[in-house]
């Protein structure tokens, strides 16, 4: 299993969310740290490093290494602004 690396921004998202779909995402997240390369992840395009995995309504844009699972963004999943923020990051 991966350590879990979770930004400031996501864990800024995930607090103001309802319990319930908090904890879905953390889950899928523990799921993603078990295995990053999932069954329902996608690479990004012009992001080579980073990969999506949708969770309900819920974006989570994420990479890894061989030892850290670093969830960058977790947002709204039709929103064009988790692609605005990872530009940002760049």
């Amino acid at each position: 299993m991966l350590q879990i690396n979770l930004s400031k921004q996501s864990g800024k998202f995930l607090e103001k969310l309802p319990a319930k779909q908090k904890r879905q995402i953390a889950e899928k997240i523990f799921l993603l740290a078990n295995n990053p390369i999932a069954n329902d992840s996608k690479k990004l395009h012009g992001f080579e490093e980073y990969l999506r995995s949708d969770v309900g309504e819920c974006r989570i844009v994420y990479r890894f290494s061989q030892s850290i699972l670093y969830v960058d963004i977790v947002g709204k999943r039709n929103d064009g602004e988790v692609y605005r923020k990872l530009k940002r990051r760049r």
